[in-house]
């Protein structure tokens, strides 16, 4: 038998908020090729994810400015115009967080994000100061889908694992916390998201 939920957990991004670097890079790299074999080859979501592991945007600048010096400011144009990778709230999402904290539900976060980044969006997004906390990956030098951010975050807020829903849009993310104990859905959109949290008893 399925343990009742009593702590939701929300990834933030492409879940709250959108996120594109495309968006600012349509205009530094307007060549679509050119641009897909820089995402590739340059400023990739590998290279990416080591700074929501804690890595400074210095040293990954200097990283790969050692290796494609013709593409220096490029590679800074990403910290530079990151604000415009983030420019929208996923409304429905956040209405749905929104009336599970009114209803009186446990909510925390728990994402992968650079920390001085997670800054500027949470100053960007109110909301995101809404739930009980968050775990910010940048700032444990920890990060999804790796068991050991998933029990820090359980340590951190007092969670019962077996009793806690996380919501990702990444599938690897979702069969992390799977992993760690606790059940999961994957974030499709938030239609999907509402009919998935009422078939588990929530009150959206």
């Amino acid at each position: 038998m399925t343990t009742p939920i009593r702590h939701v957990v929300f990834d933030i991004g492409r879940v709250l908020i959108h996120y594109d670097p495309n968006i600012p890079f349509s205009r530094l790299i307007p060549d679509e090729a050119e641009r897909a074999t820089f995402f590739e080859t340059v400023c990739t979501h590998d290279w990416n994810l080591e700074q929501d592991r804690g890595r400074s945007w210095a040293d990954a600048e200097a990283v790969l400015i050692a290796d494609w010096p013709d593409q220096a400011e490029n590679i800074r144009a990403f910290r530079t115009h990151w604000n415009e990778m983030v420019p929208h709230a996923y409304e429905g999402t956040v209405e749905i967080m929104r009336a599970l904290i009114d209803a009186g539900c446990d909510v925390t976060m728990l994402t992968n994000f650079a920390e001085d980044t997670f800054r500027e969006a949470q100053a960007k997004f109110p909301f995101l100061a809404w739930p009980r906390g968050v775990t910010v990956s940048g700032e444990k030098r920890q990060i999804k889908p790796d068991r050991e951010i998933y029990d820090t975050h359980v340590q951190a807020f007092d969670l019962d694992p077996a009793a806690s829903l996380f919501i990702d849009d990444s599938l690897a993310n979702v069969e992390g916390a799977r992993a760690a104990g606790w059940q999961a859905v994957h974030f499709k959109d938030a239609d999907t998201l509402r009919r998935d949290l009422k078939a588990l008893g929530l009150p959206v």
